[in-house]
């Protein structure tokens, strides 16, 4: 098997990159990366120092692929199916890599920053930071409600590497603090995601896993 996945199934960016691989049935060999394993942190530093994930191995090409969008994007020119995640014109290319951005900087960073904060030892925790995120968060999700109004998917109706990038940062973010009354749109928006088989894989996944979650 040609591609290699570096991964673990909680990770909010790995299931991004699994959404696009469920899509089109794009076979892989899935490697879970256990960095709290000092013996599995090692193994993967191994093969990309920076140590995140996911990072994609192609080993017919000899090619290491890290970053999610970077991902995406390879496996969409390298290995295509059904659905196609970057537009062929410029233009809405460009706009699908900035909403993909977005939901990365403004909604899944801050997301991850509130989380892993609970994870800090007693008295290291970052309080200004945390609410810089939440409110980073709140306005976040304040410019996703008018802007999907009135769609099917992020940019119109075709599933694209922005869905992709947009859904597990909202099912993270709606367990930290349901959106679902404040933001009706963004809400709904979220359960066509979590209805789509992909991603429906993705969190099912995830779910043995939930437990290593902080409350």
């Amino acid at each position: 098997m040609s591609l290699t996945l570096y991964f673990h199934p909680l990770s909010s960016f790995c299931q991004k990159v699994l959404i696009a691989l469920y899509e089109n049935d794009t076979p892989f060999e899935p490697r879970i990366v256990d960095l709290m394993n000092e013996g599995a942190r090692g193994d993967f530093l191994k093969v990309w120092p920076i140590g995140k994930f996911p990072v994609l191995r192609d080993a017919a090409a000899d090619r290491l692929v890290p970053e999610s969008s970077i991902i995406i994007e390879y496996l969409d020119r390298h290995y295509p199916g059904r659905t196609r995640f970057v537009a062929d014109d410029a233009d809405v290319a460009r706009q699908m890599r900035f909403r993909d951005r977005f939901y990365d900087l403004y909604v899944n960073v801050p997301m991850q920053k509130v989380v892993t904060d609970k994870m800090r030892p007693p008295g290291r925790n970052d309080s200004h930071g945390v609410e810089a995120a939440r409110q980073q968060l709140a306005t976040a999700l304040d410019m996703i409600e008018p802007d999907i109004a009135g769609k099917t998917w992020a940019m119109g109706d075709t599933f694209s590497m922005v869905d992709c990038a947009a859904a597990p940062p909202l099912f993270y973010a709606n367990m930290l603090k349901p959106f679902g009354d404040s933001h009706p749109h963004t809400a709904a928006y979220l359960r066509r995601l979590m209805e789509r088989p992909s991603y429906a894989r993705a969190v099912a996944e995830a779910r043995p896993y939930f437990a290593l979650m902080p409350q």
